[in-house]
């Protein structure tokens, strides 16, 4: 692992120089595709890190998107607001990322998982729009600590109850009555809270809006994961409390989603409407997570995966549009097919993706996910009905309402985008839509 956690460390020595952060970034993420070993056990091990399938997955995301992210910050570099400090930033956040993804030990995993709340915070202080990113700050830093403490006690009591808190020597542990509740809570909680569940998800939007794009796509493509990501992780030592509350996260997923669905058709904000839809694909990952069976493990790695690539290039867009227009509000940057005629078959792309259409990844996840809640409970198909049709209904109201109708007086003029920008997008469609190809890396 050390062959990937140097590198990171030593890209931030060349933090004045952008290209060459880009390019290091965009070839360790291609060294680490080819280092690619198709089995099912511990690689890469050694000083308490190692990658199964699931980590090595999500550790590829996280490289991928990161050098996304620089590419499209390309502004922060042209305006010269503190750019080596945004790269340093970056670069400090995909290294917590990689080590929180590769972490072989439950403590360390805790550690790493909440230092990567202080890079995004500082991102989102640091190179936010509005005045009102203090609130969101303060609104995710808050909601995330208050809920990660009970974790930290959970993981203690782990470790006096069992003697290791090695994730490969953890087995399911099982306290019955009013304490084992307590415990289970406790270790559940702060990931319910970062994949974000319903009802904890109130942060989520404060702080995509606010954020620079930067902060909005390593939010919405890898960030969230972490929640998902540690539920895997830690549910492998309450399955026979899970399994007799399974009942209750099926239902606030289901129930959940929809309601968010609904938030999403009045939203008038681009950025807050993706925010929102984010949280209705996370609480049909909930669902696959909380059953326990293998079609919603690998429905929900396959969705995180394609969501991350999805929401991460909507949020590249609106901040393309943003940059235009000085607006993300639906009312003035609407028409936008008169005023950016090239950008339109991106926005559709996109769009289309985000309501899981074939032959993108969602579609795959969303498959293994409805077959895996399903079979745990023939009633659910109303929510999930619910869901699919609210997830095209709020995609298309989104597409159409931006692309179509007068557009604003003052922009009569027809603008391109960049080859920059163009090349960030694709970069995000392209493996979204031709990994279908090769299912059997997600299938497990």
């Amino acid at each position: 692992m050390l062959k990937l956690i140097l590198p990171l460390v030593l890209l931030m020595k060349f933090s004045k120089s952008w290209g060459t952060v880009q390019l290091g970034l965009l070839f360790t993420s291609f060294l680490l595709g080819i280092n690619y070993y198709h089995n099912f056990f511990m690689f890469e091990l050694g000083f308490m890190f190692g990658m199964d399938y699931i980590s090595y997955i999500m550790i590829y995301l996280s490289l991928w998107i990161m050098s996304l992210v620089v590419l499209a910050s390309q502004k922060v570099k042209n305006l010269n607001n503190f750019y080596s400090s945004f790269v340093v930033v970056n670069l400090f956040l995909l290294l917590c990322l990689v080590i929180t993804f590769s972490s072989l030990d439950y403590l360390l995993f805790y550690i790493s998982f909440e230092v990567s709340l202080i890079p995004t915070l500082i991102l989102i202080l640091g190179w936010g729009y509005q005045p009102e990113r203090i609130q969101a700050g303060v609104y995710m830093l808050f909601y995330t600590l208050a809920f990660s403490l009970p974790l930290l006690g959970s993981l203690l009591l782990l470790f006096y109850s069992s003697g290791s808190l090695t994730i490969g020597l953890s087995k399911s542990m099982y306290s019955s009555g009013y304490l084992g509740m307590v415990w289970y809570f406790a270790s559940v909680w702060a990931f319910l809270v970062k994949l974000p569940m319903y009802m904890f998800h109130l942060w989520l939007p404060k702080a995509h809006v606010e954020a620079p794009v930067a902060g909005s796509m390593i939010l919405a493509g890898v960030l969230l994961k972490l929640g998902g990501y540690g539920l895997i992780r830690v549910m492998v030592l309450f399955q026979l409390i899970s399994t007799k509350i399974c009942w209750m996260w099926m239902s606030l997923g289901l129930i959940g989603g929809t309601l968010i669905s609904l938030m999403c058709l009045r939203q008038m904000d681009v950025k807050s409407l993706i925010a929102y839809s984010s949280v209705a694909h996370m609480s049909l990952v909930l669902c696959g997570l909380m059953n326990f069976s293998w079609w919603g493990l690998s429905g929900g790695v396959i969705v995180m995966v394609g969501h991350g690539l999805c929401s991460s290039g909507l949020f590249c867009l609106a901040n393309i549009v943003y940059e235009r227009v000085s607006s993300r509000s639906l009312l003035i940057s609407k028409g936008l097919l008169s005023f950016m005629p090239s950008m339109g078959l991106w926005w559709f792309l996109l769009s289309v993706s985000n309501m899981a259409s074939p032959p993108s990844l969602n579609l795959l996840g969303e498959i293994n996910l409805i077959i895996s809640v399903v079979s745990w409970s023939k009633f659910s198909m109303l929510g999930l009905s619910m869901l699919s049709f609210f997830s095209a209904a709020y995609t298309l109201y989104m597409y159409s309402l931006s692309q179509h109708g007068l557009f604003y007086n003052c922009l009569y003029a027809c603008c391109s985008g960049k080859v920059q920008e163009y090349l960030v997008l694709f970069l995000h469609w392209f493996p979204l839509n031709v990994m279908i190809l090769n299912t059997n890396i997600f299938m497990m």
